[in-house]
């Protein structure tokens, strides 16, 4: 009961904080100029929403972009959306289905066979709070697609991110995960134990938990650092199953360009170059962890279950 009462506080507190700062206008804007000529940079989920106004944003500082989509016609709808503002954009799609281990696998290999070196990856692609189901491969939906899909690809990538000289892995989490809770005795959810908003708030944790242990197992002077933020309530389709208000949403959320800000932020700000492995809200570093995320043992655990669970060559494995 005691920590049932305190989620709910831990709720309360996030609603009126988050919905505060979007009504205030509070919310800042990254305000780095770094250019990206010459970067190579991948996108999950760009087709739309947070991840479109990232590739756009990116697109303007000269990176080449690899945006990853389960649809391609989709995929290049939104690259000729974003052509239309910005004609020399230079974005490429492949086809990924993060919730298919042999997709990732595929988009993994496409890519590694037309890049020797990556600069920056963003795990922006999530779902939230959808219906019981399961993926591919037969994990809990939101685990799999938010989380272990991420994870998957992050580590087959690491080998050409290791070749820049400077990269960033950037993961697109959500303060929700303040309230998430990792169920080692039955990650999955199964029998009966499934409710959408806890699937979805260990999902966020697991990636804000991956995001430590991956900063402490690449060390302190590593070319890659790593960053797991939270974007801010915005009117995207992510939403669809958890506020289907459209008059609410109009009033409180943000808008996607507002929304990618922070992302941009952890990709771009040069005060973060020796950084790695925390949380960002809002363009800036949050250092109140909750106690489920500053857990080094969680982090090592679920690590290694992860590990296991999409069964990655042990050459991948650091």
């Amino acid at each position: 009961m005691c920590e049932i009462a305190e989620n709910a506080k831990t709720m309360i507190g996030m609603t009126i904080h988050e919905f505060g700062t979007n009504t205030l206008n509070m919310r800042r804007k990254c305000k780095s100029k770094r250019r990206l000529d010459g970067k190579v940079v991948i996108i999950t989920g760009a087709n739309s929403g947070i991840g479109k106004e990232t590739t756009l944003q990116l697109s303007k500082r000269g990176a080449k972009i690899y945006i990853g989509c389960r649809s391609l016609d989709k995929a290049q709808l939104a690259i000729n959306d974003i052509k239309t503002v910005n004609p020399s954009a230079d974005i490429i799609a492949l086809k990924l289905d993060l919730a298919s281990l042999k997709s990732i696998r595929q988009f993994a290999c496409d890519l590694k066979e037309r890049e020797p070196v990556i600069d920056i990856l963003i795990n922006n692609a999530g779902i939230m709070m959808c219906p019981e189901s399961k993926t591919t491969d037969g994990f809990e939906m939101q685990f799999g697609s938010n989380y272990l899909g991420p994870f998957l690809l992050t580590l087959l990538l690491l080998p050409h991110i290791r070749q820049s000289t400077r990269a960033r892995v950037v993961n697109v989490s959500s303060a929700y995960h303040k309230v998430g809770k990792i169920h080692f005795d039955n990650i999955m959810l199964a029998n009966g134990a499934y409710d959408p908003a806890d699937a979805y708030g260990q999902s966020k944790l697991a990636q804000v938990l991956a995001t430590r242990e991956m900063a402490r197992r690449l060390g302190e002077g590593s070319t890659v650092t790593c960053y797991a933020l939270h974007p801010g309530a915005v009117k995207t389709e992510l939403q669809k199953y958890a506020f289907s208000n459209d008059i609410m949403r109009n009033m409180l959320f943000l808008t996607p360009e507002m929304g990618c800000q922070t992302t941009l932020y952890c990709t771009l700000e040069e005060s973060l170059d020796n950084e790695s492995g925390f949380y960002y809200d809002n363009c800036k570093r949050e250092d109140s962890w909750v106690k489920h995320a500053d857990n080094m043992d969680d982090a090592k655990m679920l690590w290694e279950l992860s590990c296991d669970l999409v069964d990655i060559e042990e050459s991948y494995r650091i």
